[in-house]
């Protein structure tokens, strides 16, 4: 009697007890490897059906291997910034601070004061007391703190324009990642959309012109990394204002998020305030250097509408990223921190120069050499503005995308990039924490022949 070739394949259970998968098991979870056990013997048990014969053992292991790395790679995890960008979306924007971050782990470990009112012991209000640090680095008169940015627009669009006009100039009507289209977003909100000027010209008469009895608001938008050069040429937002009739909101989408940094190319908030800006709303993982959020800022009553509206329940933030934006503001405001993205724009290239050299020295130089190179602010922040920097130049046999993969592989992953057929590690964006395993994956990959 010929054996039924199905048999052969081995039950899920037993491959699962298999010494090749235990950290698997540990790192992604028993079920999703379980779950992954499964699917790859359904695969096999289809190609038996079609007349191949069943794999070994060690076959099946292997694709399954192969298959929980995947899924292993798609986890959360740290990476080390190589590129150049300090701002970089795709991997977190601004790290927050360590020491923000152990300062408010027991905020996060227990209960909290959410929304408890200590001197009442009665429900309170979220913020704790973050629209006052914002005061202090601003003059603003009040603040609201929501998911991200793209939510602040929204929100304020909702509140104040459905039904109404919006103001907005040709050259400000971007997109930014992820498909957030600032005309989409208006039309989803029911607000109408006013376009003035052109792409690269938008005088104070479009504006004065623009308005009429529907007008709600003018919306001035951050560029982001759209930036129009030569012949250019728009109003200011005290021009803006002095045109605006009470009943117009003047709001800006400031983006950045700068506040007492010194960023070229950058406004700060407080000069949107004192132009008059009747609210300014800005991402806080970006030059401000907090967690993920956005925050809106200005006139006390507009920021109350803005958060007794029943849309703040949906883009409202958790007590994690309120405590992170708290703390960080208080150690802004006592001097005893800089944001992140302040403190890499502040370091001299010769030191970036220094750090290069230090990390290849000793090793085979035969592949590794320091150039020139520059480095961005990134996250939609003055993106025309190019700083000098150095990059570790990897050259080799292998291709650039072959050590770019070797060197995604490490843990933690080091991302680098391209150019000119060689791969560039951009010691601008390392942390001291990095230097070191930068360092160890770099001989071991000259070890090996490069």
């Amino acid at each position: 009697m010929n054996e039924n070739p199905y048999t052969r394949l081995p039950q899920v259970e037993k491959l699962l007890g298999a010494d090749v998968l235990r950290e698997y098991i540990e790192n992604i979870s028993r079920p999703l490897v379980s779950s992954v056990c499964s699917q790859v013997l359904e695969s096999f048990r289809r190609k038996i059906g079609e007349g191949s014969p069943p794999p070994d053992r060690n076959t099946i292991l292997n694709i399954i291997r192969s298959h929980c790395v995947e899924l292993e790679k798609r986890r959360l995890q740290r990476v080390v910034n190589a590129t150049g960008i300090i701002l970089h979306t795709n991997m977190g924007r601004s790290p927050v601070h360590s020491e923000v971050w152990q300062a408010a782990a027991h905020i996060n470990t227990g209960y909290c004061n959410l929304e408890l009112d200590l001197w009442s012991g009665r429900r309170g209000g979220r913020g704790g007391i973050i629209p006052e640090l914002i005061k202090e680095l601003t003059g603003a008169e009040s603040a609201l703190v929501v998911n991200n940015n793209a939510a602040a627009v929204f929100l304020i669009l909702s509140v104040f324009a459905t039904g109404k006009e919006v103001i907005v100039s040709r050259g400000e009507q971007v997109q930014i990642g992820g498909g957030f289209r600032i005309p989409e977003i208006l039309e989803e909100t029911g607000a109408v959309m006013k376009e003035i000027g052109t792409t690269n010209i938008t005088s104070l008469e479009d504006y004065r012109k623009s308005i009429n009895e529907k007008t709600s608001m003018v919306l001035s938008v951050h560029p982001s990394n759209f930036v129009i050069q030569g012949f250019t040429r728009k109003p200011s937002i005290r021009a803006i204002r002095s045109i605006l009739p009470d009943n117009v909101i003047l709001v800006a989408d400031q983006g950045s998020g700068m506040m007492t940094e010194q960023i070229r190319g950058e406004i700060p908030i407080s000069r949107y305030l004192a132009d008059g800006a009747d609210l300014v709303c800005f991402s806080c993982d970006k030059v401000l250097g907090g967690p993920q959020a956005g925050i809106i800022l200005g006139r006390k009553n507009l920021i109350g509408k803005l958060a007794s509206h029943p849309l703040m329940r949906v883009f409202r933030a958790g007590k994690t990223v309120y405590s992170l934006i708290e703390i960080f503001l208080i150690e802004k405001i006592n001097k005893s921190l800089t944001g992140f993205t302040e403190t890499v724009l502040l370091t001299g290239e010769d030191e970036i120069k220094k750090l290069c050299r230090k990390i290849i020295r000793g090793l085979d130089r035969t592949f590794l050499d320091v150039v020139p190179s520059t480095m961005l602010s990134g996250g939609g922040s003055s993106p025309e503005k190019e700083l000098p920097s150095y990059s570790i130049r990897i050259s080799g046999k292998k291709s650039p995308e072959t050590t770019l993969a070797y060197f995604r592989d490490q843990v933690p992953p080091i991302i680098g990039t391209i150019q000119e057929k060689c791969v560039l590690l951009n010691c601008a964006t390392l942390l001291p924490e990095d230097v070191d395993h930068v360092k160890n994956v770099l001989s071991a990959f000259t070890d090996e022949g490069a």
